[in-house]
């Protein structure tokens, strides 16, 4: 048997377990490996010829496989304690883990939080081997029933399989839906402390090259979070299982949908009234936010929002500032950054919106995005009741609009904001629902196919790290455009693009991955969906898009 490893050829005469090639090629730092493009756990024995490559803290799939294991090692670090506590965990603010405690008597402190982070330590300090087994449904159910995991139980009625993989340590039982370390020792590094109303947890990150982020604290996004909780509890809609309750008739679904709606029209709604008593001092409105977030359709519902005001929006495209891909800056590699900020013409966009704030007649550019040339636009002013609505990348970074006083501006981030679990321990990925939004609108309006949009899905990451997340702390307001039902709906529309993607190519990992998650969705169908909505930009059909 020949196992290729990054060029390098190994012989064994028998099947070997990759912890042990690990062992005899001297690599350190390793969580996971690709056996054949395929993810597999370090535990993995392979039996026959294979190209491997092992997988170390800089590769998201492989902190996936460290995130997971942190998490279970919480969770059993918690039942230990407490055994009559439940824990959720959420993703939260600055790329952590929020963990909630449910059923505790007594404070959530810093002492408490203390005393987990030391039994969290003391089983990491043991390295207990952390064991894949197979078991049925039924003695799933029997084992999750033992340890009073109700929504465990819950999501097995919608699988398919009749089987489940449970992971056991030391006595503890869970399953986290994804890949683990082979033993508690393997988790090498992470942050714990108390953060109202539980604690955070920290871990590497592979766009940090594997160290812990700094914790920064954003209070307006941590409020956003503390609505989407709140949320939550109103709707009884924060887990798959919940939802699909939902979706289980035509009535229930479209009661459903129209409460996820509503949630976006009363957030309009107080967004219309702190812009309508503030416009005499307002005159710019920048929206930016990460991909797929629904920026442009976000845009034109608080553009009629304010028009039902008595106020005449002017809403103006970032884009049609480009300076064209000859003089946008160069990446490493030499092609043009078209996400850079100075890919834009900041001193034509400073002077036209000063100019017009000032209530001068301005021409706008048109940017011709066939030819790659900037063309001339249309002629406008503005009146004194006419906020202007900027919508891009850029639009909250300070040196886009660096002529335009502070107080004269008003910023929004809108991005999706959701507490959705498969179970209390298995939250859903925001970016992951972002990908989907993308997948979905990508094929529908673009003709592009699942594997290019993920192809380009790295650069609009690394894009969003470097010019959207780190002036988030500039907006006045956050919108959450998330809708707790619309992964029902994205599920019919994504899984013949993912099931399509082959299984050699380097995406079948996430494929599989948000395959895994999807179909445990009940579907809400199209036709439930307003016109004016935001899923609407994804899925095709809305009033504001051709």
């Amino acid at each position: 048997m020949r196992l290729t490893i990054e060029g390098q050829t190994i012989r064994y005469d028998q099947p070997v377990q990759l912890t042990d090639v690990l062992r005899d090629l001297k690599l350190d730092n390793k969580l996971a490996a690709t056996v054949n493009g395929r993810l597999r756990e370090l535990t993995y024995i392979e039996t026959k010829d294979a190209d491997i490559e092992f997988l170390g803290y800089e590769h998201s799939d492989a902190i996936r496989v460290y995130e997971s294991t942190l998490r279970y090692v919480v969770a059993m670090a918690i039942y230990r304690l407490f055994p009559h506590v439940k824990v959720k965990f959420n993703y939260s603010i600055s790329r952590s883990i929020l963990a909630i405690l449910e059923h505790h008597q007594g404070p959530i402190n810093p002492s408490l939080v203390e005393t987990i982070k030391a039994e969290v330590i003391s089983i990491i300090k043991k390295d207990l081997p952390i064991d894949r087994k197979r078991v049925s449904v039924g003695e799933a159910v029997k084992v999750y029933s033992e340890r009073q995991m109700n929504d465990k139980i819950a999501i097995l009625e919608y699988r398919e399989e009749d089987y489940v993989n449970t992971y056991e340590c030391d006595g503890y039982i869970n399953y986290m839906f994804g890949y683990m370390l082979p033993s508690t020792g393997y988790l090498k590094t992470f942050h714990m402390f108390s953060y109202s109303p539980g604690f955070i947890i920290q871990y590497p990150r592979a766009e940090a090259g594997g160290i812990i982020p700094e914790f920064v604290d954003e209070p307006i996004f941590g409020q956003a979070l503390k609505e989407v909780a709140k949320w939550g509890k109103i709707i009884q809609g924060n887990t798959i299982p919940k939802i699909n309750e939902y979706a289980k008739d035509e009535r229930s679904s479209v009661d459903f949908v129209n409460m996820c709606e509503t949630k976006h029209f009363h957030q309009l709604n107080e967004l219309g009234t702190i812009i309508q008593s503030n416009i005499e001092s307002i005159r710019l409105i920048g929206i930016a936010g990460p991909s797929s977030s629904g920026k442009t359709t976000f845009s034109n519902r608080l553009r009629v929002e304010l028009m039902s005001r008595g106020l005449r929006p002017l809403m103006i495209s970032i884009d049609d500032y480009y300076l064209g891909k000859e003089h946008a800056p160069k990446n490493e590699d030499g092609s043009p950054d078209l996400e850079h900020i100075d890919a834009l013409d900041v001193a034509l966009f400073n002077h036209d919106m000063l100019a017009l704030i000032q209530g001068q007649t301005v021409t706008l550019p048109k940017f011709n995005f066939k030819s790659g040339q900037r063309e001339q636009g249309k002629t406008v002013s503005i009146n004194e009741d006419t906020p202007i609505i900027i919508e891009g990348i850029h639009a909250l970074n300070e040196k886009l609009t660096k002529s335009i006083p502070k107080h004269q501006k008003f910023k929004i981030y809108i991005a999706p904001q959701t507490q959705l679990h498969i179970d209390d321990h298995n939250p859903i990925s925001i970016t992951e629902l972002r990908l989907l939004r993308r997948i979905v609108r990508d094929q529908k309006y673009r003709g592009t196919s699942a594997l290019d949009t993920m192809n380009m899905w790295s650069s609009v990451r690394r894009g969003e790290f470097r010019w959207i997340y780190p002036f988030q702390k500039e907006a006045n307001y956050t919108f959450n455009s998330e809708l707790t039902y619309e992964l029902a709906v994205l599920k019919t529309h994504a899984t013949a693009q993912l099931l399509a993607i082959p299984k050699d190519s380097k995406h079948y990992i996430t494929a599989n991955r948000l395959l895994k998650f999807l179909k445990y969705f009940k579907t809400i169908h199209d036709d439930l969906v307003p016109c004016n909505s935001l899923l609407r930009e994804f899925i095709g059909g809305s009033s504001f898009h051709d």
